[in-house]
């Protein structure tokens, strides 16, 4: 069968359901609901033009994104959600990269209501602190959590980069790393400008 638009590679010899492919795509579409969450939320709380502009391509982007992934699993028949706890895929090297600190292969991810759901992730409580904020206090903070967001979702698309065996995996990595370190640049700006 000939899919338009993906390489027939792909197809015929399709990755693993624990390859980092998998898991990157798994996790990453999780991360990425959540930058969309959050970019609806600093829209409805800002009047700012640039905020608002980039709230948008956050939603847009990562959006798009969400579902290139969601069809790279069904392509490979691979579920799209798993037990295995997050971020199993990942390298140590991808793992220390992201949490800062050293972490054994294998090792799980700190859990509790006050913890996030992956790194870089915002907790419920600072989701819910950031729909109380309105103007300035809530651009500040959706710039702070983004910021954050954004570096730990750049370290697993450099993890997938590196251990991926598929070549659109990269290819998205890739093009993820470039865009949020340039939306990383602009939100350091932004925030500069705030005060903060």
């Amino acid at each position: 069968m000939i899919t338009p638009g993906v390489p027939q590679a792909e197809v015929k010899d399709p990755p693993s359901d624990t390859s980092a492919d998998a898991g990157f795509a798994r996790d990453m579409k999780t991360h990425h609901a959540q930058a969309v969450e959050m970019g609806f939320t600093i829209r409805d709380l800002t009047q700012d033009e640039h905020v608002r502009t980039l709230a948008y391509d956050i939603i847009t982007t990562q959006q798009n994104q969400i579902g290139q992934m969601t069809g790279w699993l069904d392509l490979w028949g691979l579920t799209q959600t798993t037990t295995r706890p997050p971020m199993q895929w990942m390298s140590a090297d991808g793992m220390t990269a992201m949490m800062g600190h050293p972490m054994a292969p294998g090792q799980a991810m700190p859990t509790g209501p006050d913890q996030p759901q992956m790194p870089g992730m915002a907790t419920k409580a600072q989701l819910d602190q950031l729909a109380t904020l309105r103007g300035t206090q809530a651009e500040v903070m959706f710039l702070q959590l983004m910021i954050t967001h954004h570096k730990a979702g750049i370290a697993m698309a450099q993890d997938a980069l590196n251990h991926a065996q598929s070549q659109v995996v990269k290819d998205l990595a890739k093009g993820m790393i470039n865009g949020q370190n340039a939306e990383i640049d602009l939100m350091q700006q932004l925030l500069a400008e705030r005060g903060a």
